[in-house]
């Protein structure tokens, strides 16, 4: 592993610098070029298996082995993938080009390991009630109409209920959409929910869900005690250009969003009432997607590169850009972080000796190549 050569500097509430972070120790483990097309989605499904999924059609999972990453089962889709996401039963969701979510079930105790459908979402029994019912068709277009529970547009982000019962939608038609994991049945759409594309989405364990948008926003929404739908709770202004990622930190107290504008604003507060309190600033370009572990939050961007913060509670919630991971040939489009603890007995004893916290960092990119990153960070004590 080899030190990273860049100074690191604490970044304050409103951007002051401080004293440097202890450098941490990196490399780039293992690279796989596994998919015909960019890699669009990247997912934890435990914690030596890898799900990555692509426009290619295809969803793969992957076995990590040290610095080695191997294809242990795949599937083939009908439309193109934009993400994927592994529930707590490990359930994997993927949402598709045609407005479709689909449910799929690894088999991996057998010898010839499968991925199984399970489900389209919507179901042909939502489909069928829906398209008898003429009050249940929904304006989406000038000119176009279609049933609530179908998307219009391309599913661009999912995101599940903190028991996993409730799966979230968010659509580049600019509604997003809750759906019942038991049975796959759409409960509630939330139209116009966004004035453009809807390109993230996240739930928090008190119920509040928060999207972003390529119109700059973030809106916070959750359904109120005797109601049956969310309703809009506040609406956060900072982004100058469209939103692209969005991320809760552990105990979800802080939020973090990354737009074209090449920023990771932090947001902190509580009850659905979150506040910008700074920003991440260092990329060139715009912030395509966000992965948070503990206190650690790595960035992805269209500038080729991976920057992996650090929180530090005890300076005022300053933040300092540990490293900068460089390696591919395209922009990232997605990251997967995950706490690990089964380096090498030589990566052991660096680990002990530095008094560090080790982390697998999972990047995709443009240029269809998955990276396995390790990464050694400096603990406080």
């Amino acid at each position: 592993m080899r030190a990273i050569r860049r100074s690191a500097k604490f970044i304050g509430r409103y951007g002051r610098y401080l004293n440097p972070w202890p450098l941490p120790f990196y490399h780039c483990a293992a690279t796989i070029k596994g998919h015909s097309s960019y890699v669009s989605g990247l997912a934890i499904y435990d914690l030596k298996t890898l799900v990555s999924c692509s426009p290619d059609q295809s969803i793969k999972l992957w076995r990590t082995n040290h610095n080695e990453l191997s294809n242990i089962a795949s599937a083939v889709s009908k439309s193109p993938i934009k993400s994927v996401l592994v529930s707590k039963d490990q359930t994997v969701f993927t949402s598709h080009q045609d407005g479709k979510v689909r449910a799929w079930r690894a088999n991996l105790k057998e010898r010839n390991h499968k991925l199984l459908l399970l489900a389209i979402l919507p179901t042909v029994k939502d489909r069928f009630f829906s398209i008898l019912c003429p009050k249940k068709y929904v304006q989406v277009r000038r000119h176009k109409r279609c049933t609530w529970v179908n998307h219009a547009d391309a599913v661009s982000a999912l995101a599940l209920s903190h028991d996993s019962k409730l799966l979230y939608s968010a659509s580049w038609d600019r509604t997003f959409k809750v759906w019942r994991t038991c049975n796959f049945k759409c409960v509630e759409s939330i139209s116009r929910a966004h004035e453009d594309a809807v390109n993230a989405i996240v739930v928090s364990k008190d119920g509040f869900v928060y999207t972003g948008s390529a119109d700059t926003n973030i809106k916070t929404w959750r359904r109120l005690p005797g109601e049956k739908n969310h309703s809009l709770v506040s609406m956060m202004e900072r982004h100058k250009s469209a939103v692209n990622a969005l991320v809760l930190s552990e105990d979800e107290s802080v939020l973090y969003s990354g737009a074209c504008d090449r920023s990771v604003v932090v947001w902190e507060g509580g009850g659905g009432q979150m506040v910008a309190v700074g920003a991440l600033r260092g990329h060139k370009k715009a912030i395509l997607c966000l992965a948070v572990n503990k206190d650690v939050v790595c960035s992805g961007s269209a500038d080729k590169t991976i920057r992996v913060w650090k929180q530090e509670p005890e300076r005022g919630y300053c933040y300092a850009c540990l490293a900068v991971l460089e390696g591919h040939a395209g922009a990232i489009k997605n990251l997967a972080i995950s706490f690990w603890d089964c380096f090498s007995d030589a990566e052991c004893e660096l680990r002990d000796e530095r008094n560090a916290d080790a982390y697998f960092v999972y990047s995709g990119g443009i240029d269809c190549e998955i990276k396995v990153w390790k990464i050694l960070v400096h603990k406080e004590g």
